[in-house]
């Protein structure tokens, strides 16, 4: 018997499949990344947008159409779409087999042997219970992983629905998570990226403080760990001692994913965000000037509802001023059940376009302007690849998270680069976003 899995969503939902993929593997069934040639596909769902949605409904009714025409037996839908939309999915998805929310993946064998029994199984169990600890099976990478530290989120923000499908924000045992990060070294992986909700918050439940910044320097103690990226700090808790940590250990690499979502406290107020566009400006600027070289990452909302003109120029003003390297732009979605879903003066859906597109055309100026700076330095590189077609070898540079930002290409002898080691690189240009280099040491860079 083979169980395919689909993963769609975020890093924490493809921990969850991870996870899934091992307990599966561990029953004894043959597991495979997608559906081609399997009995049993299990589609782990996103259902924080409504195009991650219909991206979930397409996935399925895709598998719905390879069903009918008998070429696989049974449809396992879990994740956040099934915890969250479980009415709109059983009846837009009527051949599916099986659910199983957010909380009770670790079960994921026994609900396959039950749809294989012609049952019907919807285990959704208690998302604030404490996050279950179970092995994985990486898939991102020989390389890299996440390092999920929490779960859930306490930060009601409001246009947001995480809180109630994932539940209250759950620290994982600092010695759990260290454990993890041992054997995740010991398989190889040279980056962790230590991700959450809000991994600022790290502690505050289990130890009545927040703890990240001690965990930080007991990650980098691992032996193997080369890299520790940090997704996602929320701004107002971000301390004095974790930006000293930050700073000091040279293993955590100066790219901080900061979602700030605004900047005119208007705004702010509006989304439930805590602090203000000033406050925000403040902690920029500690932070560049207290990290030599940091790279920001941020993510923004235009069309939030009430959202004028004078807010959004007060938003490109403050990109243009702060020149942030990363930075993704998305359209307000009113999610039902959040508090903004309802709120008054919604903005037109061609406005909010008009506003996305020249948020990106701004920031597309300003990574343009940040690559032109970076050529003729020198950056580490962890090779990933080589390309045939462009006859380069291509990996990630500190600035550059997976899956979200570019690439590094690079010219190197054949057989005399590696991936999964890190070289020195010389940027001699620049194309669409992504470095072009060449080796600038033969030997692997510390």
């Amino acid at each position: 018997m083979k169980v395919g899995f689909i993963s769609l969503g975020c890093a924490k939902n493809q921990v969850n499949c991870e996870q899934m993929i091992w307990q599966t593997y561990q029953a004894g069934y043959d597991v495979a990344l997608g559906a081609e040639g399997c009995d049993v596909v299990v589609v782990n769902t996103c259902g924080f947008l409504q195009e991650a949605r219909e991206e979930a409904l397409t996935e399925i009714a895709v598998l719905t159409e390879e069903k009918a025409a008998g070429r696989l037996q049974k449809i396992l839908v879990t994740g956040c779409m099934a915890q969250w939309w479980k009415e709109e999915i059983a009846s837009r998805c009527p051949q599916a087999d099986g659910f199983v929310g957010v909380s009770g993946y670790e079960k994921i064998a026994e609900v396959i042997d039950q749809v294989m029994a012609g049952e019907h199984p919807a285990l959704f169990e208690d998302i604030d219970a404490p996050v279950p600890e179970t092995d994985r099976v990486v898939c991102t990478s020989d390389h890299w992983a996440w390092l999920r530290i929490a779960e859930g989120c306490d930060n009601r923000c409001a246009y947001c629905v995480i809180p109630y499908i994932r539940g209250k924000f759950r620290s994982r045992p600092e010695e759990a998570i260290l454990a993890e990060a041992e054997e995740l070294a010991k398989a190889g992986m040279k980056e962790l990226i230590v991700v959450a909700q809000d991994i600022t918050r790290y502690g505050l439940d289990l130890y009545g403080q927040r703890t990240l910044a001690q965990l930080l320097p007991k990650l980098c103690a691992i032996e193997g760990i080369q890299w520790v990226r940090l997704h996602y700090l929320y701004p107002d808790e971000i301390t004095d001692a974790l930006i000293d940590v930050i700073a000091n250990e040279p293993k955590i690499v100066k790219y901080l994913d900061i979602p700030i979502q605004h900047i005119s406290d208007r705004m702010l107020r509006a989304m439930h965000r805590r602090g203000t566009g000033e406050e925000i400006r403040i902690l920029f600027r500690k932070l560049r000037e207290r990290i030599p070289g940091l790279v920001l990452r941020t993510s923004l909302i235009a069309g939030f509802p009430g959202e004028t003109e004078e807010d959004f120029e007060e938003l490109c003003e403050f990109l243009l001023e702060y020149k942030i390297e990363r930075a993704g732009v998305f359209p307000y979605s009113p999610e039902p059940g959040s508090p903004a879903a309802v709120f008054p003066d919604q903005v037109d859906e061609d406005i909010k376009r008009r506003r996305v597109e020249l948020i990106t055309e701004l920031q597309m100026r300003i990574m343009d302007d940040y690559c032109t700076g970076m050529v003729g330095q020198v950056v580490p590189v962890l090779c990933e690849g080589y390309d045939d077609e462009t006859e380069l070898y291509f990996g990630r540079s500190p600035a550059d998270s997976p899956d979200i930002d570019g690439l590094v290409h690079f010219e190197g002898e054949e057989g005399g680069v590696s991936p999964g080691a890190f070289y020195s690189v010389k940027i001699t240009n620049t194309y669409d976003g992504d470095l072009i280099g060449v080796l600038y040491e033969e030997e692997e860079a510390p």
